[in-house]
């Protein structure tokens, strides 16, 4: 039986026992943000400038990407079980699905990573959608959270497709170097 879905603010007038979450959303909200900073803004530069760990995570050949695109899945897959709109979750993919494929290329994309900030604006976006959303106006919750989960899904794939392909790029790449 799948577990319905509840608007951030039904459940914000709800009880503990009355929620569908473990958590209030203000503390989902609030957790969510902390991993938003943590993967992009919680270092401090001199000069006012903030990095998070996505862009340390990034510098990890293979598995760094990767693992910050899992990060972000989680925010998005939150994201559409708080009553994100799927205009909103399509946002939020695309912000990690260019981090992600120009993450890839040597040093462009890694200065990259460290630059857009995926995560936090995500958060931004999930934020002004909550907070400008109208009760009347929701769609059914249980296709957001099924579309919040196929989109994550097909971010997924995309994000594995390029890396394999960066992968065979570099291979060729060494490949008619060293056969030239």
């Amino acid at each position: 039986m799948m577990k319905k879905v509840t608007p951030i603010w039904k459940s914000m007038e709800m009880t503990n026992k009355d929620t569908t979450s473990s958590q209030q959303p203000s503390r989902r909200l609030k957790r969510l943000r902390s991993l938003s900073r943590l993967l992009d803004s919680a270092i401090p530069l001199p000069g006012g400038y903030r990095v998070g760990i996505d862009g340390f995570l990034g510098l990890i050949p293979g598995v760094g990407d990767i693992a910050g695109g899992l990060a972000s899945s989680y925010i998005i897959i939150e994201a559409a079980q708080l009553g994100a709109s799927t205009t909103t979750l399509l946002r939020m993919v695309f912000n990690v699905l260019l981090e992600a494929l120009v993450g890839v290329v040597p040093l462009f994309g890694d200065v990259f990573d460290f630059v857009w900030k995926a995560n936090d604006k995500n958060f931004a976006l999930l934020e002004r959608q909550l907070r400008t959303a109208r009760p009347d106006s929701s769609p059914d919750h249980r296709l957001q959270k099924t579309g919040g989960i196929l989109i994550t899904l097909l971010f997924a794939g995309l994000l594995a497709l390029a890396y394999l392909s960066f992968v065979i790029l570099r291979f060729l790449i060494e490949t008619l170097a060293g056969a030239a």
